[in-house]
């Protein structure tokens, strides 16, 4: 035993510090039994009172993945259709439109990537056509050849990926999700993970809003009660009149409408009167309620109607009769009317005033009269300039601040406002708050990304995985004990104590790393328990072999771990060089799988080579006693 000083020393210490990374996860499991058993009232009391030191154990403790707490799984891809429409600007003309949307096409069918497919239908219509006319920055000037252009376009793309990337991971971060995995998959994909989410809606919204924070002028409430009559009408139809006379009726009344249109209409006399009329129908008034006179509210339009209600307001001619430069927006929040919800459809004009660029700082805060939630903003000092310029211009009318293409507010005017200080009022909660802060200070995503695919695994589910993963873990080391024992007597009595090292080891360093535990962890560290009875199975045969020849038992050990050495390390570097691989090119899952079967790979040779070899010289040599190998 004098030789094993320093053996003894390195497992006193490893254990230790396994145990000093794995308490706080101990606590945790106490605290959270304590709180299952207290009643809402008191545990909303508890959490409040001890909130820091509920924190300190959840961010120490051991990590769960999604698939063993519940949480959410999301593909995301970049709209790199899009990214080109930002990258050529002003510059588009048909053929631009024509060509990205036969390469959007082949994209989708063939698996090929949007940049290549873009350039070689480009190529294949006017092979003597430059790129260069499309796209202009620092390297591409009119000179530049296609090869150039493909070459700056594919640069776009990874810095587009690159910048998502990031903009989701701030985004996450401030959201608070412990251990988010976020990586890319493909060219233009991103696979996040959020252990523990419980409102996906939530972040949904979070994830997919590009941040285009925009202040816009919105429409001359007289221009849009007129336009409003006039698409009333067009959609208005005598269902008692021959079909060939509808036309022209229709025709004539439109004439007459566009002739003796003005601001004195009001719409609510309108919806009366039709309600009135038994043999007129109106596809538009069946979804929308309009909105009275002297409002740069369009009207409201339920849930449920949204996509009728769009359908109808994207004919050609109805866009044509809303006042020039106008497009609808829906307002970020219903109201309540009759147990229904309604969205407002606000008139908003097309170009901006201003935008979130020159935001300099967001907050969350609370209306000091109403104590509704809001969003504080500082501008800087050209938004400042530009700021007070648009308001003083507008005294008495409304801007609408636009998130994503949804209105958020759109306050009325009172007077000039300098300073750059702005406010988003209108919030439902203090949550869309903090969401549109976040949004904010996270930046803009280069390009809009939508949810290809999702996954949701709910807290029970995840309660069900533990479960089954604790009893397959436990089954198998029982059964693995039980038989080391039968076969290998004492030894395998030994063997067994050092599998419980084992997993010690393990959960330590995953608890160490701050790695998350997935249920394929789980898996790898089955795994690693028969690769730990292997080493061990491997040394106690040689073991044999040695006391087969006549040799005492000190020597055979010694033979037998000697002759064994090569074969185990040989073994266990081949399957974590495996490990490493998976790692670096795997996701999720996978990771999971190669974290803890790496950690295992590390714990069982340690407990395999060095802490059975103290047991066996304590016994053979410090005691003089005897161990059976079977």
């Amino acid at each position: 035993m004098q030789g094993n000083g320093f053996k003894v020393g390195a497992v006193v210490f490893f254990l230790a510090l396994s145990a000093w990374y794995l308490f706080p996860s101990l606590q945790g499991l106490s605290l959270y039994d304590r709180l299952e058993d207290m009643e809402p009232e008191e545990r909303v009391d508890y959490e409040r009172e001890n909130y820091a030191r509920i924190e300190t154990i959840k961010e120490r403790s051991l990590n769960l993945g999604l698939d063993l707490q519940g949480g959410m799984h999301t593909t995301m891809e970049v709209g790199l259709r899009e990214l080109l429409f930002q990258l050529a600007g002003d510059r588009r003309d048909d053929l631009f439109d024509q060509v990205l949307a036969a390469a959007n096409m082949r994209s989708q069918e063939e698996g090929i990537s949007l940049i290549d497919a873009f350039v070689e239908e480009f190529e294949s219509r006017d092979p003597e056509a430059s790129l260069s006319r499309y796209f202009r920055s620092e390297e591409i000037t009119r000179r530049s050849s296609n090869t150039e252009v493909t070459d700056y376009l594919r640069a776009q793309v990874t810095d587009a990926i690159g910048r998502a990337m990031q903009v989701i991971r701030n985004r996450v971060d401030r959201y608070g999700v412990t251990e988010p995995s976020i990586q890319t998959q493909g060219n233009r994909r991103i696979v996040v993970e959020l252990p523990g989410v419980d409102d996906p809606e939530r972040v949904r919204r979070l994830l997919k809003g590009t941040a285009r924070l925009e202040f816009r002028l919105m429409a001359d409430p007289g221009e849009l009660n007129s336009s409003l009559q006039r698409i009333i009408n067009y959609y208005e139809v005598d269902i008692a009149a021959p079909a060939d006379t509808m036309t022209e009726a229709s025709e004539e009344e439109d004439d007459d409408v566009t002739e003796e249109a003005d601001t004195s209409f009001d719409v609510s006399e309108l919806l009366a009167d039709t309600q009135d009329l038994e043999d007129v129908s109106n596809s538009l008034l069946d979804v929308l309620i309009p909105a009275g006179q002297g409002s740069v509210v369009f009207g409201e339009v339920s849930v449920q109607d949204t996509a009728s209600f769009n359908a109808l307001m994207a004919d050609p001619e109805v866009q044509a009769m809303l006042p020039r430069d106008i497009e609808l927006l829906y307002d970020a929040n219903p109201s309540t009317t009759v147990g229904a919800e309604y969205y407002p459809v606000l008139a908003v004009n097309v170009n901006s005033e201003l935008t979130g660029d020159v935001i300099t700082d967001a907050r969350s805060d609370f209306d000091q009269t109403t104590n509704q939630p809001l969003v504080d903003m500082e501008m800087n000092s050209e938004g400042a300039r530009i700021w007070s310029r648009l308001t003083g211009a507008n005294v008495g009318k409304n801007i609408a601040i636009v998130l994503d293409n949804v209105v958020y507010s759109y306050p009325t005017v009172i007077g000039q406002i300098s300073g750059g200080r702005s406010q988003i009022t209108g919030l439902e909660s203090q949550e869309e708050s903090d969401d549109i802060v976040t949004v904010l200070k996270s930046g803009a995503l280069p390009a809009p990304v939508e949810i290809v695919e999702e996954r949701t695994v709910g807290p029970s589910l995840g309660v069900v995985a533990r479960q089954s993963g604790l009893t397959s873990l436990l089954v198998g080391l029982t059964i693995v004990a039980l038989f080391m024992i039968f076969y290998y007597r004492a030894a395998g009595m030994v063997a067994d104590l050092a599998l419980i090292i084992n997993i010690i080891f393990i959960l330590g360093i995953l608890a160490g790393f701050n790695a998350t535990l997935t249920l394929p962890g789980i898996a790898g560290i089955v795994l690693t328990i028969g690769m730990a009875v292997d080493a061990n199975v491997l040394i106690f045969e040689r073991v044999r072999e040695e006391q087969a020849t006549g040799k005492t038992l000190k020597a055979s050990v010694d033979g037998g771990y000697g002759k064994a050495l090569s074969a185990i390390v040989d073994a266990n570097i081949t399957t974590f060089f495996v490990g490493i691989i998976l790692y670096s090119f795997g996701i999720g899952p996978i990771q999971g799988f190669a974290v803890t079967l790496m950690a295992g790979i590390l714990a069982s040779l340690f407990s395999a080579i060095v802490f059975t070899r103290i047991i066996f010289d304590y016994v053979v040599i410090g005691r003089r006693g005897s161990v059976s190998f079977g």
